[in-house]
C-alpha cells in the first residue's frame, strides 16, 4: 500500500505544474487511463467475441427449432456450440473483474488515515473545495448540496447521469438490433435472460457508487465508465 501511495503522490508531483491543488485528482485520472490501456486487449477480445456470438445467431436460431420442445437438450446444444467455436459467454465480463484490484486499491488507500505507520498526506489533497478522502455525506454536513465541497459533487453526478443516459440508449439499440442474441444469452446462462432486461439501466448504478466511496475512488469510477462508454462507441459500431 506505501508503495502505491508514493507512486500516486510522485504522479502528483509531477503534475503539480499543470494542475496545482488538484494534481492528485489529475494523476487519479491519469492512473485509471493508465489501467484501462492495460486492459484494452482484453476489451479488444470481448468485443471480437461479441462479433463472434453474432456471427453464431443462425445456427442458435436452428438449435432452437429442432430443440423447441427440450430445454435442457438445447441449453447444451447452445454451450456445446460455443465450445466448438471457442467462444464464451461471459467474455465481456473480463475488462471489469480485472480493474477491480485498482479501484479497490485507491478506495482503501482514500480511506486510511495512516499508511505505512504514517499520516496519510494523500488526505490533504483536494479537487477543488472537496477532500479526496472525503465522501458526499460530508460534503452535505459541511455545506449542503450547494456548498463549495457539493457543488462539486453536483457536477459529478450531472456529468455521470450524462455518461449513463448515453450508455443506457446505445445498450438499447445494440439489444434491439440483436433480439435473438438476447434471447439465446438467457439459454446459455441460467437466469441471465432476466439480467439481460436490466442490463441497459446499470450504468446508472454508477451515481450510487459516486455518492458512498471516497472522492478519489468516484475519480476512478467516472472516468472508468466515460472510457467505457467512448470504448464501446468505437468497438462496437
Amino acid at each position: 500500500m506505501s508503495v502505491f501511495a508514493n507512486l500516486v503522490g510522485h504522479l502528483a508531483d509531477l503534475l503539480q505544474p499543470l494542475f496545482g491543488a488538484g494534481a492528485a485528482a489529475a494523476a487519479i485520472v491519469l492512473f485509471t487511463a493508465f489501467v484501462r490501456l492495460l486492459v484494452l486487449p482484453l476489451s479488444l477480445a470481448a468485443a471480437r467475441g461479441q462479433r463472434a456470438r453474432t456471427a453464431l445467431q443462425p445456427k442458435i436460431a436452428e438449435l432452437r427449432r429442432k430443440h423447441a420442445r427440450n430445454p435442457e437438450k438445447l441449453q447444451r446444444a447452445v454451450l456445446e456450440l460455443h465450445a466448438e467455436e471457442k467462444v464464451s459467454p461471459l467474455s465481456g465480463c473480463l475488462p471489469s473483474l480485472c480493474q477491480a484490484p485498482a479501484f479497490f486499491l485507491l478506495y482503501h488507500l482514500f480511506s486510511s488515515t495512516t499508511i505505512g505507520g504514517r499520516a496519510n498526506e494523500l488526505l490533504a489533497h483536494q479537487l477543488f473545495a472537496a477532500p479526496l478522502g472525503g465522501r458526499w455525506a460530508d460534503a452535505l454536513g459541511g455545506g449542503g448540496v450547494f456548498g463549495d465541497a457539493g457543488l462539486v459533487y453536483v457536477a459529478l453526478f450531472a456529468f455521470v447521469a450524462a455518461v449513463a443516459a448515453f450508455t443506457c440508449r446505445r445498450t438499447k439499440r445494440t439489444m434491439a438490433a440483436n433480439p435473438a442474441m438476447a434471447a439465446a444469452s438467457g439459454e446459455q446462462v441460467p437466469g441471465l435472460g432476466a439480467v439481460n432486461r436490466v442490463v441497459p439501466f446499470l450504468s446508472f448504478f454508477t451515481l450510487i457508487s459516486v455518492a458512498v466511496v471516497p472522492l478519489a475512488a468516484a475519480l476512478y469510477v467516472v472516468t472508468s465508465t466515460t472510457w467505457s462508454a467512448v470504448e464501446r462507441a468505437v468497438l462496437y459500431r
